[in-house]
């Protein structure tokens, strides 16, 4: 059997299955493909207490297109099983889809409803395989990635009696080309954030919000695991502390939420710190990846040597450096930089040329 997905912590209860089927059919650490384009392009709710807000988890229809888009795996067939059918494995692990509150493996048992994946393999015989590369901890208990053995009579009662049935997904695997190059594209409109902060219903939108960052976080992770892949490099330290302030919102997001659900007081600052985590993608993923590219090999320095603030301390920038930095930016993103920003002060930082670079982009 191909090994659980190196980042399964990085990845949603539908993704990890379908990264370890990547990794089964095109080699060890494919899935990390899935983290290539980071977006946050958010859906409205349609249905629930929240319907209108808006949402970053992906619906299966999205995760089964990219699923063929990033992991060469072509959908050949989709459907429930009929009452009590255990699918054919012969040909092949399913990809399967059913309510967790009802899979006696994973925390959210009796406890929660929320889509759930799996894979199940022919064992031959009377057994079949179930494997789920799902990892996170939850108020209900841990779910690790892991292998199960079950009878097909066994499996077969465990299908019949989920009440809303089960999906399952046959995939075939095709030649895979060469990897998306890694990118950040725009965050999030503004009513993202001010739907959960405004509505009025407190525990709702802060159960969900927090969800919400779990899911931006992970993407996250999981994006900065596919650039360190690319790079064949360890993370510059401005994108690890990125992802820590991620980490921190996520925390904050689950204690606000416990807080109101037991009647207190909800803690402040939480849409503020998130809109702040949303700003710092670009500085850490977008334009700011391609500027520490770029500065770091026009001084001829590693990344990590950089010093983010003030470019002046490194004794090879001067201003014929900084003109070459500044050339090569707008030849790589195709813009023309407003000459009212061309001063020393906006040129001097990764920041001040990350601002730059966006307001250029922003008008192009």
């Amino acid at each position: 059997m191909t090994p659980f997905p190196a980042h399964a912590q990085h990845l949603d209860c539908l993704q990890a299955n379908l990264a370890l089927l990547a990794d089964r059919h095109h080699g060890t650490g494919t899935h990390t493909r899935l983290g290539g384009v980071l977006r946050c392009a958010p859906r409205p709710l349609a249905h629930g207490p929240l319907v209108g807000l808006l949402t970053v988890e992906p619906t299966l229809d999205q995760q089964l297109t990219d699923a063929t888009a990033l992991l060469g795996l072509d959908v050949t067939d989709r459907r429930p099983p009929a009452p009590g059918e255990v699918p054919d494995t012969a040909d092949g692990p399913l990809y399967v889809v059913a309510d967790a509150y009802h899979l006696p493996w994973v925390p959210y048992h009796g406890t929660k409803h929320v889509e759930h994946s799996f894979l199940v393999d022919d064992d031959g015989g009377d057994t079949v395989v179930i494997s789920d590369a799902y990892h996170n901890d939850t108020q209900w208990g841990s779910a690790r990635p892991r292998q199960l053995p079950y009878r097909r009579e066994d499996f077969a009662a465990l299908l019949k009696a989920l009440p809303d049935g089960a999906e399952t997904v046959r995939f075939t695997p095709r030649p895979l080309g060469a990897p998306p190059r890694p990118r950040h594209e725009s965050g999030p409109p503004p009513e993202y954030l001010r739907g959960y902060r405004e509505h009025p219903d407190r525990r709702a939108a802060l159960e969900a919000f927090t969800l919400e960052t779990w899911l931006l976080a992970r993407a996250r992770r999981l994006h900065a695991a596919c650039l360190e892949e690319q790079r064949g490099a360890a993370l510059p330290e401005p994108v690890r502390e990125h992802l820590q302030r991620w980490d921190g919102l996520v925390e904050h997001a689950y204690l606000a939420f416990r807080r109101v659900d037991r009647g207190r007081a909800e803690p402040p600052g939480l849409f503020e710190r998130a809109a702040e985590a949303l700003a710092g993608d670009s500085v850490a993923f977008g334009a700011g990846a391609t500027v520490r590219e770029v500065v770091a090999s026009v001084l001829q320095i590693a990344e990590k040597d950089l010093a983010e603030q003030d470019l002046t301390l490194h004794p090879e920038f001067n201003s014929i450096r900084m003109v070459e930095v500044v050339e090569i930016l707008e030849e790589r993103f195709a813009v023309e930089f407003d000459p009212a920003d061309l001063v020393p002060e906006n040129l001097q930082s990764v920041a001040g040329l990350c601002a730059l670079l966006n307001r250029a982009l922003d008008h192009a």
